[in-house]
């Protein structure tokens, strides 16, 4: 069976008479001169390879594009530069000498490989289409053709509901940071990024959104994200950091396909990645499009599909409990090999009754999935406060909290680098000052 393909600029366009002759794998059935035409005819469905020219401006986000709809890129490189295309995964690159036969060898290898690819290796998380439903999510194998770098990369997500998703994942960073190791501190919320502004990062100049866009363009390491990532100055340690997007509106710069080259490089340049997510893992299937558009959670779905660990946390009052139960179903059905981490932050007697930890496990049990509860984080109101308002951790601004405290258990910090609560001292009779009676307490 022959292979539709079509071809974008002249010199693909030259090997249309050869690839006829053949009257073999391939047949031509479109010739485009920009790449809106190629995009707009692939979408259509008529194709399953594009042969692209070396001076094509193609990107890595538009390979993901043209995956999503069933088609592979074939670019001829030149043998010098490679063409504005070289380095971006998901391309099969030729010789553009190569023979009329060699290339059609070349469509028919890049289709056959693609047609063995898993659905989340395609791209399925980038964009929602009302006729086609993306499968599950599966994380791909822990393996690739280059050196991974080792790093971990924690996600650190939750529900709906402002239940203090920014505050753990900074003050996570900011103690693995102040205990010694190297830390990225990644803001991917396309809701609301909130990161900067926590950190007192005034200039803040959407850096994950600059990262993606360099990532778009072609080959993307570690040495690039450290020149686009802020260094934080923090007691004891330093913490790098990649703001997010300045306005909600700016979420489609955050592209899954440069998302995910992002963290992968991020994972060579430090031994602990914690991002912040949004938290909607809406598909956007409910929505109705004219064409295939971009998803707006596919920047969520695509760190917790790329997250080693991740940590949930919820509200611990009557509406933050339900609310997790309902995320985490959500999760399961997202990503299925999530074991998220259940935190409940803002933990306190005013919200839940007597012993809130007791109140949170009895109806954790009863209600919630098998995995119980990994930590409570104490409501300290003034601390928080008083970090943000100085944007800061708080490490820095209030090393005795008990919210600090319990943060710094769940990020696991060594012991000494924890201050623990001095013990309480009673005493059995109050001496005033200036007063020689002593009161009985």
């Amino acid at each position: 069976m022959s292979i539709p393909v079509i071809t974008l600029g002249a010199v693909a366009s030259a090997y249309v008479p050869g690839l006829e002759q053949l009257r073999g794998p391939v047949t031509v059935v479109r010739r485009c001169e920009q790449l809106p035409e190629l995009v707009a005819a692939c979408q259509t469905g008529i194709a399953r390879a594009a042969i692209v020219d070396p001076d094509a401006e193609i990107s890595a986000s538009m390979v993901d594009r043209l995956r999503f709809a069933g088609v592979v890129v074939v670019a001829l490189a030149d043998s010098d530069s490679g063409g504005r295309t070289a380095g971006i995964v998901g391309i099969e690159y030729v010789e553009s000498s190569i023979e009329p036969a060699g290339l059609a060898e070349a469509v028919s290898r890049a289709v056959e490989r693609f047609d063995s690819m898993a659905a989340h290796e395609r791209g399925s998380l980038a964009y929602a289409d009302p006729m086609v439903l993306p499968e599950p999510a599966v994380p791909a194998p822990a393996q690739s053709s280059q050196d991974p770098g080792k790093g971990r990369i924690t996600a650190v997500w939750g529900p709906v509901g402002a239940p203090g998703r920014t505050t753990v994942a900074v003050n996570i960073a900011a103690e693995l940071a102040a205990a010694g190791a190297s830390v990225l501190l990644v803001d991917a919320d396309t809701y609301g990024a909130s990161i900067g502004a926590s950190l007192g990062l005034l200039d803040e100049s959407a850096g994950l959104a600059h990262a993606c866009r360099l990532a778009d363009q072609g080959e993307f390491g570690f040495e690039a994200l450290e020149r686009v990532a802020v260094s934080v100055a923090l007691k004891g340690g330093r913490l790098r950091v990649l703001t997010g997007i300045t306005r909600a509106d700016r979420w489609p710069e955050l592209r899954p396909a440069a998302l995910r080259q992002v963290l992968a490089a991020a994972r060579s340049l430090a031994e602990v990645i914690i991002v912040d997510c949004g938290f909607c893992l809406e598909a956007d299937e409910e929505l109705s499009f004219d064409t295939l558009a971009p998803r707006r959670n596919g920047a969520t779905l695509t760190c917790l599909e790329a997250a080693d660990s991740v940590i949930a946390v919820g509200g611990a009052d009557a509406i933050g409990v339900p609310r997790m139960v309902k995320a985490l179903s959500a999760l399961s059905d997202a990503i299925p090999t999530a074991a998220a981490r259940v935190v409940f932050n803002k933990v306190r007697a005013a919200a839940v009754g007597r012993s809130p930890e007791a109140q949170l496990r009895e109806a954790w049990e009863r209600f919630g999935p098998t995995a119980g509860i990994a930590a409570f984080l104490p409501a300290d109101f003034a601390a928080a406060d008083q970090a943000l308002l100085a944007g800061s951790a708080l490490l820095e601004t209030a090393p005795a909290s008990p919210l600090r405290l319990a943060i710094a258990e769940l990020a696991e910090v060594p012991g000494g680098e924890r201050r623990r609560r001095a013990p309480v001292v009673r005493l059995r009779n109050v001496k005033f000052s200036g007063n020689k009676a002593r009161l009985p307490r």
